[in-house]
């Protein structure tokens, strides 16, 4: 049989990706890449240390890195980016700086982190005032607070699980239960910290309820990184992705839902039957994640930090 007329594979540009050991979301990265951009992964060593400070500093070590990024090399990626937040953050700015030096001397490839990538994003929908949720420790977040105040950011409100280990087993729901109680007072944007808690069909959700603009860990590592090699990431009524989404649902004149079709008289889509259309918030309905016994936490922006309090029931 002859196939000479499709002409091969088209051309790709590359991403490389060098996420910690315990990354599980390889999928949700991939959903927020154009047809014509491949990612490659690759992971940091085994280390047997709970999510911690400890373990971010482990993750981010210039030597880990460092091999991480020639294994990389390759396969001659156009960009490389370091795929966690508390590993990237947890040295502060200097840090967050460093890695990224030291990553693009071992490749000699534009490199960046998820850290860096938030604080580009936010000057980008201009956000100097915050909402933060975590699925981490309260030392972990406090971590996070304090990088974000370093890069000129304010945190209005926050709220943490507690988790040490199992974060991508977090449920829509729980980071929705968190978002809701951090986002408290006025704040510009909403952050959901972590590349392993999943996040991609939960953001449309929250941007139309919270009316402002949500970004992830993951959002924003794929949105800087494809940015970097003129590419654009893809993703539904997400504000960091589209300027008309940034002004709300108000500005969506002529919006469609992702498929096409009509919308309900309340505002979510039609199914071709003229029944509602499921959408992202059906998700929030799925069991809930093994208990493990972590211990759940959430500080409302008012209360004593060592004081965070039960996450509200689900």
């Amino acid at each position: 049989m002859d196939v000479s007329f499709l002409g091969g594979p088209q051309p790709q540009l590359g991403v490389g990706v060098v996420a910690p050991f315990d990354f599980a979301l390889d999928r949700e990265l991939w959903r927020w890449v154009p047809d014509d951009v491949s990612l490659h992964l690759t992971r940091t060593p085994f280390v047997p240390v709970e999510v911690s400070l400890d373990l971010a500093r482990l993750v981010s070590e210039h030597e880990t890195l460092d091999a991480a990024v020639q294994a990389l090399c390759a396969v001659s990626p156009q960009v490389i980016c370091y795929a966690c937040t508390s590993g990237s953050f947890v040295g502060g700015l200097a840090g967050e700086r460093a890695m990224c030096a030291a990553m693009a001397q071992a490749g000699d490839v534009p490199s960046l982190t998820t850290s860096g990538a938030l604080l580009e994003a936010l000057r980008e929908i201009d956000a100097r005032r915050i909402a933060v949720v975590t699925p981490y420790t309260k030392s972990v977040t406090d971590s996070l607070e304090d990088y974000l105040g370093e890069g000129g950011i304010t945190v209005t409100g926050r709220a943490y699980l507690g988790l040490t280990r199992h974060i991508w087993k977090v449920p829509y729901r729980d980071v929705v239960d968190m978002a809701r109680a951090a986002v408290v007072g006025s704040a510009d944007a909403l952050f959901i910290s972590c590349t392993n808690l999943p996040t991609y069909d939960v953001i449309p959700q929250l941007e139309a309820e919270l009316r402002m603009p949500v970004l992830s860990a993951n959002q924003v590592t794929m949105w800087a990184a494809l940015r970097a090699i003129g590419a654009r990431a893809v993703g539904p009524y997400q504000a960091l992705l589209d300027p008309v989404a940034r002004r709300g649902p108000a500005a969506m004149t002529g919006w469609e839902p992702p498929g096409g079709g009509p919308l309900s008289p309340g505002g979510g889509p039609l199914s071709p039957g003229g029944g509602p259309r499921a959408t992202p918030e059906a998700a929030f309905a799925g069991p809930p994640a093994p208990p493990d016994g972590e211990p759940d936490g959430v500080e409302p922006p008012h209360a004593p930090p060592e004081d965070p309090g039960p996450l509200p029931p689900v």
